[in-house]
């Protein structure tokens, strides 16, 4: 444990590999099983568990198999157990080889998936008591997700109003492909609770799988884990449609794992289309694309990019913006080698925008714990 977990002090700012200072946007810590929560639980629930077996079982998401070589890097995988249960590993590979400052945790738990609302709602709590416990608590450049039952809205905002005192908690963690498209107003519980608390909504790949994720099930990983960016393009249409930014002007939603470079087509064809059919939507008064300008944000990792080009600049003119992408590693998932994080040179007037300013713009909660000063680069 390092000097300053130990004190439970802030470290300072420091420079990271690529220069400026780095926030990290998307790094993973997995429940290693359902006994790591079973502490957290209280003694009905305890008792309801062991009854049903369920300490026996997984929990792991479907989206995330574990053992896919994709899931985790071979020199980021832990000697034993899942990919994303190793704190020393995590602070050595994700925080300390890219001098990261801070790094936002997110846990891809498959709690949210309950159709029990009850239990679902209880092994939510449960989890995140757990983060703090063994992840905030241990390491002070951690920030995390908060995980909701997601097929309960309303118990889904009582959690986020039970863990927004504890500012360690930066985001509110939702799923591309669930019961209901996110701009749907069965959702908007959730979202007018992060806007009262000044969180963001965290969209990370994966579903509930209560449903096929298009147009029927496919066969193999691959249909699914491509389908995944099919799914934050529905979510890019309904969000806007439904009217949810129009209804939380504040709101800020992050695409995790979403890819990059399929969104400037998708804008396209968006604001074509819209001008056509409009009408149906007086409460869109601007075109889509602004809209999304305003209260989307994506990390780049992993960068779905063509062999050769501009890479990100290209994108980035495409958008129309330099202030939406956040830099990750998306620690410990297998998408590049090396400390190969940033798609842009470190050189480019774009890397302290996507590695410092645009996070922490993103992540109002960072602020308080950004010293007035920084380190000179």
């Amino acid at each position: 444990m390092s000097l300053h977990a130990e004190l439970g002090q802030i470290p300072p700012l420091r420079p990271s590999v690529f220069g400026p200072p780095a926030i990290d946007c998307d790094v993973h810590v997995s429940v290693p099983t359902i006994r790591s929560i079973m502490p957290y639980l209280d003694d009905y629930w305890r008792q309801n568990f062991e009854m049903r077996g369920i300490p026996m079982t997984s929990w792991n998401m479907t989206s995330d198999p574990p053992n896919a070589p994709i899931s985790g890097r071979p020199d980021w995988r832990p000697k034993a157990g899942k990919p994303g249960t190793d704190l020393n590993l995590l602070r050595s590979k994700a925080l300390d080889d890219f001098g990261t400052s801070f790094a936002i945790a997110n846990c891809v738990f498959g709690g949210v998936a309950m159709h029990s609302e009850d239990m679902a709602a209880v092994v939510c709590r449960a989890a995140n008591d757990w983060i703090a416990r063994e992840w905030l608590d241990r390491e002070p450049r951690l920030r995390a997700s908060i995980i909701v039952p997601l097929n309960n809205p309303e118990m889904a905002a009582e959690e986020i109003e039970q863990r927004a005192g504890d500012k360690r908690f930066v985001q509110v963690l939702m799923l591309a492909m669930g019961e209901q498209l996110l701009g749907k107003r069965h959702n908007w519980p959730i979202y007018r609770a992060a806007e009262r608390f000044g969180l963001p909504i965290g969209v990370h790949a994966g579903s509930l799988y209560h449903q096929p994720p298009i147009a029927g099930w496919g066969s193999h990983f691959l249909e699914d884990y491509v389908a995944q960016a099919f799914g934050f393009e529905n979510q890019v249409l309904s969000l806007v449609s439904e009217g949810a930014f129009q209804k939380f002007p504040d709101l800020k939603v992050v695409f995790i794992e979403s890819g990059v470079t399929w969104l400037p087509a998708c804008l396209w064809r968006f604001n074509k289309t819209w001008r056509g059919v409009r009408a149906e939507i007086p409460w869109v008064r601007e075109a889509p694309a602004e809209l999304v300008r305003h209260h989307l944000r994506m990390t780049v990792q992993p960068f779905d990019e063509p062999e050769g080009g501009q890479r990100l600049e290209r994108v980035v003119d495409q958008l129309k913006s330099d202030e939406m992408l956040l830099f990750s590693t998306d620690f410990p998932h297998w998408h590049y080698d090396g400390t190969d994080a940033l798609p842009v040179a470190n050189s480019s007037p774009l890397a302290r925008k996507i590695l410092f300013d645009n996070p922490l713009a993103t992540y109002p909660r960072l602020s308080a714990d950004i010293p007035a000063r920084e380190p000179a680069q």
